[in-house]
């Protein structure tokens, strides 16, 4: 029994919500009104915070910015209790540009939206774009900058090509000419 309550606990780790930029979180100090804020996750994937400074956010969860606050805190208040809770998750989205109903940035619904959904979410295409020259655009350091990925848009509708339903990360751009 103690092993699987290990499992599941090893599992909600690695399924934590990462932080990203332009999140919004609500940090709360326990019997510590005045340090009571909403915080955007600035574009360095940074916060700043009364008694803290500025702290690095960005890949983080949760639990790791609540722990980094009480230690930054602990010269001022030794035993604070920190509750970090995200209130938005505006940095956990894609952009979808082109011949689509509904153009524009899309919140991901979760880790495993397929570009089907995002293209859904959208509206679908209008009756102009072009099925077979759908890609996505993504950041990739490991492929020198960026990468580009064919959606085979029309074959999927048949049930064929399902390794072209990209799964979307954060920041991903849908281009649909």
């Amino acid at each position: 029994m103690l092993l699987s309550a290990g499992a599941a606990t090893a599992q909600e780790v690695r399924d934590a919500y990462a932080l990203r930029h332009g999140d919004k979180l609500q940090i709360s100090v326990w019997r510590e009104e005045a340090l009571n804020r909403e915080v955007k996750v600035l574009p360095d994937g940074s916060i700043g915070f009364p008694l803290v400074g500025r702290i690095v956010v960005s890949g983080l969860s949760t639990g790791d910015v609540e722990r980094r606050i009480v230690d930054g805190l602990k010269a001022y208040i030794p035993d604070a209790v920190v509750s970090v809770v995200v209130t938005a998750t505006e940095g956990n989205s894609v952009y979808v540009i082109g011949k689509v109903l509904k153009p524009g940035q899309i919140a991901l619904s979760g880790p495993d939206t397929s570009v089907l959904q995002v293209l859904s979410q959208a509206g679908g295409l209008d009756r102009f774009a072009n099925g077979d020259a759908i890609v996505v655009m993504r950041k990739s350091p490991q492929a020198g900058g960026s990468q580009t990925l064919r959606v085979r848009y029309n074959e999927l509708l048949r049930g064929q090509a399902l390794e072209s339903n990209v799964l979307m990360r954060p920041g991903d751009t849908v281009v649909v000419p």
